[in-house]
C-alpha cells in the first residue's frame, strides 16, 4: 500500500510537469511511486564525486552518511540519514523540499537527476 504522503507528492511533480512543460517533474513522480524496496541508496562521497560547487540536485532514494562533501550543494531527496544531512549543512550546502524545488526552477533546467 503507497503511503499517502507519496500519493500527494507524485500528484504535485504531475502537475509540475504538465503546467512547466518539464519532463523532469514527471520522471520524479514515477520514481516517488516504486516501491521502497526498488528505491536506491548513494553516499554522500559519491555525490561529492559526480557534483560540483553549488550544483542543485535531486536525488529519488535515500541519500546515506558514509563519506564527506566538499563543496556545497542543494539537496532534495525522498530520504536521508542525519549524518548525511548533519554534513551537507556543515559545507554550507541546502536541504529543500520538492516544492520549494519546483518554485525555484518550474522548468527544472540546471536541476542534476542522479539515479
Amino acid at each position: 500500500m503507497t503511503n499517502q504522503v507519496v500519493i500527494h507528492l507524485a500528484k504535485d511533480l504531475r502537475k509540475a510537469s504538465t503546467a512547466n512543460k518539464a519532463p523532469i517533474w514527471g520522471k520524479l513522480a514515477e520514481y516517488a511511486l516504486k516501491p521502497s524496496i526498488a528505491r536506491r541508496d548513494i553516499n554522500l562521497n559519491r555525490i561529492s564525486q559526480l557534483t560540483k560547487e553549488n550544483d542543485t540536485v535531486v536525488f529519488p532514494g535515500k541519500v546515506l552518511g558514509t563519506g564527506n562533501m566538499s563543496h556545497k550543494i542543494t539537496l532534495c531527496t525522498f530520504s536521508i540519514s542525519n549524518s548525511a544531512a548533519n554534513k551537507i549543512l556543515e559545507s554550507g550546502g541546502k536541504l529543500i523540499s520538492h516544492a520549494d524545488l519546483i518554485k525555484q526552477n518550474p522548468t527544472g533546467k540546471g536541476v542534476i537527476l542522479l539515479g
